[in-house]
């Protein structure tokens, strides 16, 4: 299966959003308040893509190895317009989650090797493309749209790559003691302010984080940090404290920009695979 931008021609994309507002002449007023609650908080609902492509002048990415170079500032336009839904790109950090951090990833020496032989073989290993499941951190710069539903106690994260999704529970539940590892491990969140401070454990050992091979152990613990800054974007600050597979903690910031006027479709990856016959 191809990692590239497809052209969504089935979906609703003309099919008009309630709620978006707009300036005079229809355009989404991307930076218009963000919505809130019935409890005064910000509604993480929408649907959304990168906020940061991959900024290639061919569709998607051919390679691994082909990731792109530290980031560079989006202009004013870019900003101010949603995602185009028939034209979904791979983010910046797609690749390698850790581009734009001086040295790179802080890798454990047993991880150094294996990272770099994933990336010299093409990631023939990939989990994504042997159609498994995609761990949330990954999801958010892959070329697929998520679909978030938000209420009072519970974030639903919907991916439209193999009907995915993922729980975010906001009730102040405790996380589990001895949790079963998962794809998308266990979410417990809390505000602080009007940021949405996500604790995640319980992943499996060896969930792929990045087109590069980058994983996360069962030892890991992830926080997310949530800001809804105004209507058209959504900030997404991670920090991985996983000292099996890293030496110390990082941080990164995953942008996400609003797509409106459009629906999830499904995309079932083991329907007409043709790309696993090729990779033995």
């Amino acid at each position: 299966m191809p990692l590239a931008s497809t052209h969504l021609a089935a979906q609703w994309l003309k099919y008009p959003t309630a709620g978006v507002p707009r300036k005079a002449g229809g355009k989404v007023n991307m930076s218009a308040p963000s919505p809130r609650m019935a409890n005064g908080k910000p509604d993480f609902s929408g649907i959304w893509t990168t906020g940061e492509p991959n900024g290639r002048q061919t569709e998607g990415l051919s390679s691994p190895k082909e990731a792109p170079g530290p980031r560079k500032p989006q202009g004013p336009n870019y900003a101010e317009s949603p995602g185009d839904a028939g034209n979904i790109t791979a983010s910046h950090q797609m690749a390698n989650i850790g581009v734009d951090l001086p040295g790179g990833l802080p890798y454990q020496p047993w991880l150094v090797p294996i990272v770099k032989e994933r990336t010299d073989n093409l990631a023939k290993d990939d989990p994504h493309i042997r159609c498994l499941p995609d761990n949330f951190l990954r999801a958010y710069g892959l070329p697929h749209l998520l679909k978030f539903v938000h209420t009072p106690n519970l974030l639903v994260m919907l991916n439209e790559m193999n009907a995915g999704y993922r729980q975010v529970f906001t009730d102040a539940r405790p996380l589990p003691e001895d949790p079963t590892p998962s794809w998308q491990g266990y979410s417990s969140g809390k505000w602080s302010g009007d940021t949405l401070v996500i604790d995640t454990i319980g992943l499996r050992d060896d969930t792929w984080i990045d087109w590069n091979g980058s994983v996360l152990t069962q030892a890991a613990k992830v926080r997310e940090q949530i800001r809804r800054p105004d209507f058209g974007h959504l900030e997404i600050q991670v920090t991985v404290d996983d000292p099996r597979a890293y030496t110390k903690p990082w941080t990164v910031t995953l942008r996400q920009r609003i797509v409106v006027d459009t629906e999830l479709v499904d995309e079932i990856c083991m329907e007409n695979e043709q790309s696993l016959k090729h990779m033995k």
